[in-house]
């Protein structure tokens, strides 16, 4: 596996796990870096504010990955998708980060801060460790959303 670098954000809900999950990636030979985007504490702040710094370090490539994190996994997720060039997709489980990135190539995950922290390491390690599957059916669709992006789909 390449190494990579990985970059984290939360809001308030999701600062244990993140810290608990930068901890746990600090320690493995794969990660060359590890981008801390915030928040820094427990202290009730907006997750879209998280999301707009992980999302230009992953389209200006600070980070490879992105993990982003808030109550549900789905506010934190909406703001990362407004970021043209970002792709996350907001998953429950391993499976499904495999097949985000197999089918979708996205570079950012989103999950919920109730997430147990043995399934969240899960879920991550899985993420980064999938290459996407470069098959034509999922490179058209991906082209297709890129077009949604761009105000060009017909």
């Amino acid at each position: 596996m390449e190494k990579i670098k990985l970059g984290f954000a939360s809001d308030h809900r999701g600062y244990e796990l993140k810290q608990e999950l930068i901890d746990y990636f600090k320690t493995k030979d794969y990660i060359i870096d590890i981008t801390d985007c915030g928040t820094d504490s427990s202290t009730s702040c907006d997750y879209p504010d998280y999301a707009f710094i992980l999302g230009h370090a992953i389209t200006n490539k600070i980070v490879d990955f992105g993990v982003s994190i808030c109550g549900s996994g789905i506010g934190i997720s909406i703001a990362m998708n407004k970021i043209k060039g970002v792709y996350c997709a907001k998953v429950s489980s391993s499976l499904e980060a495999r097949y985000t990135r197999l089918d979708n190539d996205t570079n950012c995950v989103a999950i919920s801060a109730d997430t147990p922290l043995e399934k969240a390491k899960e879920i991550v390690e899985t993420f980064i460790k999938t290459d996407f599957s470069n098959l034509d059916r999922h490179k058209r669709r991906i082209e297709k959303v890129k077009k949604i992006e761009e105000n060009l789909y017909d």
